[in-house]
């Protein structure tokens, strides 16, 4: 049995009839044959890794979009590499270093404020695609979710209960996510006063804003909260709760991501949820289709859900 008869099985046993499968499969059995993955690689000129580039490894909402997306390339032969695209000062690292065909064969960027425009240009970049996020104005196919809608849905649930007085904690104010959710929750809001708390989508601003609440004088505070982050969501009610106030007697709030946590609160976290395991799939799914010169979508929107717990009822 020749070699090539062999590699043709092992890596593309559809072509080979049934009878070659089973002998070679039986003799590979037997002899506890391992493919050499490197030396096949290297001779495809390919490093069998995708890299993904992700702008906070240490918040939680990340965690399910990477599992799926490691277990949809592995299930294709690839492994999945990550990486942060922040530097311990808050700056973005350089690109330059992860976009190279000798480090990857494809890469999934998860960070819509990295430095991508100054690299767009280049001829020899591999394939990219966005998850999560986007860049405005580059040409790179996206894999998200309807932020406008998830923003509309929190607004609108707040105010069927009869909530007049939204606040909305939001994010970067460049970020394309603060933007899609901050358009959708004031299309929502109708006739509604809204008062907008400053965030980035991490804890501590969620601290802030509820300190913000605070502050304002009780006719002026609203009673409704959309945080544009469960990280936000659930700092802004711990922060309310130790001064001692009810949630959702005094004020309801409604999250955005729903992470694995806020089902685990007391009280629950009412949260729009983001298919993230699913995000993960489609986003290693349509980098291997652009790593075979596979057409694929601009676009891949995914629709968000709004979850209904504990942390929301009519105004006071």
């Amino acid at each position: 049995m020749s070699a090539s008869t062999v590699s043709r099985v092992l890596s593309n046993p559809a072509v080979v009839a049934k009878a070659t499968r089973e002998a070679v499969m039986q003799a590979v059995a037997e002899t506890g044959y391992r493919m050499n993955h490197a030396a096949r690689n290297l001779r495809k000129q390919r490093t069998g890794c995708v890299v993904a580039l992700v702008p906070n490894l240490g918040n939680p909402f990340f965690a399910k979009i990477l599992d799926g997306m490691g277990r949809e390339l592995a299930a294709a032969g690839y492994d999945l590499l990550v990486a942060d695209t922040l530097e311990d000062s808050g700056r973005h690292t350089r690109l330059d270093r992860f976009l190279d065909p000798s480090r990857a064969d494809g890469i999934i960027l998860l960070d819509g404020l990295a430095p991508f425009g100054d690299l767009a240009g280049r001829a020899d970049l591999p394939p990219v695609v966005t998850a999560c996020e986007w860049i405005e104005g580059a040409d790179l196919p996206r894999v998200m979710l309807d932020n406008r809608e998830g923003g509309r849905l929190a607004v609108a649930h707040l105010r069927a209960l009869g909530h007049d007085h939204i606040g909305v904690i939001g994010g970067p104010p460049g970020n394309v996510l603060h933007k899609a959710r901050r358009q959708g929750a004031h299309e929502a809001a109708g006739g509604a006063r809204i008062t907008e708390f400053p965030g980035d989508f991490t804890m501590q601003s969620g601290q802030q804003a509820a300190l913000a609440w605070q502050a304002l004088a009780p006719a002026d505070r609203p009673t409704g909260i959309f945080a544009f982050s469960d990280e936000m969501a659930c700092t802004f009610m711990s922060g309310l709760q130790r001064a001692g106030h009810h949630v959702p007697r005094d004020l309801s709030i409604v999250g955005f991501d729903d992470i694995e946590l806020v089902s685990h609160l007391s009280p629950a976290l009412t949260t729009i949820r983001q298919p993230k395991r699913e995000i993960g799939r489609k986003a290693a799914r349509i980098i291997l289709d652009r790593i075979a010169g596979r057409e694929i979508p601009p676009v891949t929107l995914l629709a968000p859900r709004l979850m209904l717990r504990e942390t929301t009822a009519p105004p006071p």
